[in-house]
């Protein structure tokens, strides 16, 4: 009986483990430039959650220090641990991240433009070894999410509209398989109407497939609305961090990053003084 009462507890243990921890890492540019500064998050299985922050925060840094990106720019992590699926992986290659699941949509969408939108879908696969009818099965599921890129399956990449390459990345991504997605500003250069088409998109990969999501943005309304927990990012540290519709709530959050106040909205010389006085720091 005890025996089958710490199996249950064990399972417990295991199923609230988080996918991803990130434990109090440091990044250092050239030796000497420090970038993030005790950054410590935690991604759940099947959860969305949001790395907020201005432009220089160090969003995309701590992404590239998940996903191992840091040494082709001169960075590295210096202090602390990242951990997937409770192993240790700040080691590893980025190949390597790719094999257990983990996949970065850089800033930018990054396309090969010389190649087709779908040719650009299948580059995703290229670490899969399930076979050609998987890999072709997960090429039509991708169109499924984004019917617009079967409709343009065809056209070269770099003739795409912004929104059809950012669902290209995305959907590239998909084809990996992956178990969590690093999503980085994939809202930037988008008119408004695409950018909520991509986040119903992005919220509903998470529900219907199960992949969890780190998504990095500065458009911090539109990433709460679809994530379960958000963490704010000032100048390399962690400020501040909660579930997502209180951060939404949160009055410093709402006066410091979409100019609002409880008396409603404020001018840009109110919110640059209420930047000079922020509570958090």
């Amino acid at each position: 009986m005890t025996s089958q009462s710490g199996r249950q507890e064990a399972a417990a243990t295991d199923a609230a483990r988080p996918l991803l921890t990130v434990n109090n890492i440091e990044v250092i540019y050239d030796h000497v430039i420090l970038v993030l500064k005790g950054v410590s998050l935690e991604v759940p299985e099947g959860g969305i959650v949001a790395l907020l922050g201005a432009n220089g925060a160090g969003k995309t840094t701590t992404l590239k220090a998940i996903s191992n990106l840091l040494r082709a720019e001169r960075g590295e992590v210096t202090k602390g641990s990242i951990e997937c699926m409770g192993e240790r992986v700040d080691r590893l290659s980025p190949n390597d991240l790719v094999r257990r699941g983990v996949i970065q949509v850089m800033e930018g969408r990054h396309c090969f433009e010389h190649l087709t939108v779908e040719e650009n879908l299948l580059t995703g696969a290229y670490t899969r070894r399930d076979g050609r009818a998987k890999v072709r099965a997960d090429l039509e599921k991708v169109y499924h999410y984004f019917p617009r890129l079967k409709e343009r399956r065809d056209a070269q990449a770099g003739y795409a509209s912004g929104g059809e390459q950012q669902m290209t990345a995305i959907g590239r991504a998909l084809m990996a398989n992956p178990k969590m997605i690093l999503l980085d500003e994939p809202s930037m250069g988008l008119a408004p109407q695409l950018v909520e088409e991509i986040f119903e998109i992005v919220e509903t990969l998470n529900k219907k497939e199960g992949v969890s999501i780190l998504l990095a943005e500065q458009n911090t309304m539109a990433a709460l609305k679809v994530a379960d927990y958000g963490y704010i990012l000032e100048n390399g540290r962690v400020v501040m961090d909660g579930e997502a519709e209180d951060l939404r709530q949160n009055e410093d959050v709402k006066e410091f990053y979409l100019g609002l106040s409880s008396s409603g909205r404020r001018s840009f010389r109110d919110v640059k003084h209420y930047r000079r006085r922020k509570r958090w720091l």
